[in-house]
C-alpha cells in the first residue's frame, strides 16, 4: 500500500507540472522565464502617442489677402506670389513652403489661395478651396482689408469678424479633420502710417485708396484725425483678439500671439511702391515668425 501511494504520489507531481510547465509559471506570480515576482503585474512600455501637432508637415496651403498674394513687393500695385511669406519661391524670402518642404517640395505640394482685397467674409470660400488639395497646413493671415476700409464706419464687424472665421475652420474641420491651421495676427496698421508717412511718395500712392480709414489725410493730425486712426487701431487689435480665441478652442490650431502686431516693421520691411505692404524683406521676417510658430515644441 505505501509502495502504491508513492507511486501515485509521482504521477501526480509529474501530472502537475506538465500542466504548470504550459501555463507558464504565471500561477506562481512569476515571469514567463520562470523567475519569481513580487506578485506586482509586469509594466510593458506604452506606445507613444501620436503628437496632435506635427511640426514638420508635409503640404502647406495658403488663405488671406494682399500680403499673402506679395502684392507691391515686386511691381507697383501688383501681386507678386513669388515672394510670399507663406508660399513663395524667391531665395531672398525663403518662405515658410521652403523652410519646410525645401524648394522642390515648396514647389510640388504647396498652394496660394489668399486673392488681393479679401476681407474675412472671403475666408470660408478660400478655406474650401484649400480643403481640396487636403494640405497638412493651412496658413490664414487676413484682416487688414476689414479695417482698411473707405472710413472708420465702415469698418467690418467684431461680431461679423468673428461668425466668418469660426465658420472658415469649421468649413476646414469638416473635410478635413486633422489638418493644422496657422493664424498670423492682424499688423499694426497704425505703425504703419507712423512709417510710411515719412515718404512724400508713399503718400501720394495711398491717396489711390490704399487703406482710407487708417492712411487718408495722412498728414492730418487734428484731434478728429487721429480719434478716426485710434478707432481702426482698436478694431484691429479686437480681430486679433477673435483669432486667438476662436484658434486656442481647435487643438489644431497656432495663433502667433500677436508676434505679426508687435513686429516693428520699419522702411526696410515696407514696399517702396506703396510704403504699406510688406517688401521683400518684410515678407521674409513675415516667413520667420510663421516658421518659428509651427516648429515650435509647444504653442
Amino acid at each position: 500500500m505505501r509502495k502504491r501511494r508513492h507511486r501515485a504520489r509521482a504521477a501526480l507531481a509529474v501530472v502537475a507540472a506538465a500542466v504548470l510547465s504550459t501555463a507558464g509559471c504565471d500561477a506562481f506570480g512569476g515571469g514567463g522565464d520562470g523567475t519569481k515576482d513580487s506578485g506586482a503585474s509586469v509594466s510593458r512600455p506604452s506606445p507613444r502617442p501620436t503628437p496632435v501637432w506635427n511640426r514638420s508637415p508635409d503640404s502647406i496651403a495658403a488663405v488671406g489677402d494682399s500680403i499673402t498674394r506679395g502684392f507691391d513687393a515686386c511691381t507697383v500695385l501688383s501681386d507678386c506670389p513669388e515672394v510670399s511669406w507663406a508660399t513663395g519661391s524667391d531665395a531672398t524670402v525663403d518662405s515658410l513652403a521652403v523652410r519646410l518642404l525645401g524648394v522642390t517640395g515648396a514647389a510640388e505640394r504647396s498652394w496660394n489661395y489668399a486673392v488681393t482685397g479679401a476681407r474675412m467674409s472671403d475666408l470660408p470660400e478660400q478655406v474650401a478651396q484649400a480643403a481640396t488639395r487636403a494640405p497638412q497646413l493651412v496658413t490664414v493671415m487676413i484682416g487688414a482689408n476689414d479695417a482698411c476700409r473707405s472710413s472708420a464706419r465702415a469698418m467690418t464687424s467684431v461680431a461679423s469678424f468673428r461668425t466668418d472665421f469660426e465658420e472658415s475652420l469649421a468649413t476646414l474641420r469638416a473635410a478635413l479633420p486633422k489638418t493644422q491651421v496657422y493664424v498670423a495676427s492682424v499688423p499694426n496698421l497704425k505703425r504703419l502710417w507712423s512709417q510710411g508717412r515719412t515718404n512724400p511718395l508713399g503718400k501720394q500712392v495711398w491717396k489711390l485708396g490704399i487703406c482710407p480709414s487708417m492712411l487718408g489725410d495722412a498728414d492730418d493730425l487734428t484731434v478728429r484725425a487721429t480719434l478716426r486712426r485710434d478707432k481702426v487701431q482698436k478694431r484691429v487689435e479686437a480681430y486679433n483678439a477673435v483669432l486667438k480665441d476662436v484658434c486656442a478652442k481647435d487643438r489644431r490650431c497656432r495663433f502667433d500671439r500677436n508676434a505679426v502686431f508687435d513686429y516693428r516693421f520699419d522702411t526696410e520691411q515696407l514696399s517702396h511702391w506703396d510704403w504699406f505692404h510688406p517688401s521683400r524683406n518684410g515678407q521674409a521676417r513675415l516667413a520667420e515668425i510663421a516658421y518659428r510658430t509651427v516648429t515650435a515644441e509647444r504653442p
